[in-house]
């Protein structure tokens, strides 16, 4: 596999998505690296998350770094629901998990970091047009409580 040939394999074809614009969207993102990208729905997640994380829930996205680059899976059942949450479309919500996806490829880690992945992926956002990411929603929606 080359980087100019970034697979994207669909479970299910969403209305609104188009699999040639997302892997041109995460060719971009991934600059060079080898990824492969999954998008499923939450009962894949949770069955990818329980098994290498230890952890019985759906989650939005996961990250399996491998190299020079690696793999990274998306539910869109989460994508849809964080769509209609935040009030923008499913893509833009896909792309910000492909970029939060690739940035733990790349080795961020917001859980343990002191910052960068998220200034990283507000860069990123900004470069790219794209609405908050999911560190910003969480510290948005955290301080709200």
């Amino acid at each position: 596999m080359s980087p100019d040939d970034i697979p994207i394999s669909f479970r299910s074809s969403p209305r609104g998505l188009r699999k040639r614009d997302l892997s041109d969207f995460l060719r971009r993102i991934a600059r060079g690296r080898e990824v492969m990208c999954l998008l499923s729905d939450d009962g894949e997640l949770r069955r990818l998350n329980r098994r290498f994380r230890g952890k019985n829930y759906a989650t939005d996205v996961l990250s399996f770094p491998n190299g020079n680059g690696g793999e990274i899976a998306i539910s869109l059942d989460r994508a849809a629901a964080q769509a209609r949450e935040q009030g923008h479309a499913l893509a833009d919500e896909v792309r910000i998990l492909m970029l939060h996806g690739v940035l733990h490829l790349k080795g961020f880690d917001h859980e343990t970091d002191s910052g960068e992945m998220a200034r990283a992926e507000r860069r990123w956002r900004k470069r790219l047009g794209l609405p908050d990411g999911l560190i910003e929603r969480t510290a948005r929606d955290g301080a709200r409580r």
